[in-house]
């Protein structure tokens, strides 16, 4: 059974969501919380697999409370907002969320998406990847993450992640087994600390590995 914690500010999209994830097999809401200090807060006594948390609440909003149930919990994070900003999901994953979702996406993609993020996946569309692209191409330059201990290959790999392929079309690009690519994937999560494939992305650019174009 997936354990998913809602945090939303408004009691009606709360009780919606609510009902929605207690009807579907193998999921179930444990908790509720009104702002994100109570999600942290929930988070840390329910322990969830997956909180669903809005961007904007008052006290402490969706982005301070991802960041700080990723840096003390293993507890995925899909972020879900009626706000489709760039400046959203570059903060949402930079602060360790596994995914970003319109509040707007279909019931059944919602679902959907969190089984995938309870799996220890990353929710992470090419949309939502150009977004990023742009996001960065936007932002002054910070400080640049080492690849240390990182082969040619898995560098490779690294850039097609980043440039939003799946596994299977990965294995395809590179004339590799599916097998292989996970094995690769597997250890530029352990080598690069990363918590899935969103943060790998992240340090696709800050390490510099993929330079974006900004808009014209």
């Amino acid at each position: 059974m997936t354990r998913v914690l809602i945090a939303d500010d408004q009691a009606l999209l709360r009780g919606s969501f609510r009902v929605l994830v207690d009807s579907a097999p193998g999921l179930e809401v444990v908790a509720e919380a009104s702002d994100g200090a109570e999600a942290v807060a929930l988070t840390r006594l329910e322990r969830p697999d997956v909180v669903l948390m809005d961007v904007r609440m008052p006290e402490m909003d969706g982005i301070e409370a991802t960041r700080r149930i990723c840096a003390e919990t293993d507890v995925r994070v899909l972020m879900l907002t009626t706000f489709d900003l760039d400046e959203y999901v570059y903060s949402a994953l930079r602060a360790g969320a596994s995914g970003f979702l319109l509040k707007d996406t279909r019931p059944a993609d919602l679902l959907a998406a969190i089984e995938v993020v309870a799996s220890g996946d990353a929710l992470l569309a090419p949309s939502v990847t150009r977004r990023l692209v742009a996001e960065f191409a936007r932002l002054p330059s910070g400080p640049v993450t080492r690849l240390d201990g990182v082969t040619a290959r898995e560098q490779e790999v690294l850039t097609l992640i980043a440039r939003g392929l799946s596994n299977d079309e990965i294995a395809a690009r590179l004339h590799l087994g599916i097998a292989t690519v996970k094995t690769h994937v597997g250890r530029l999560l352990h080598k690069l600390a990363a918590r899935d494939r969103a943060q790998l992305v992240i340090v696709a650019y800050e390490s510099g590995l993929i330079r974006p174009t900004p808009p014209a």
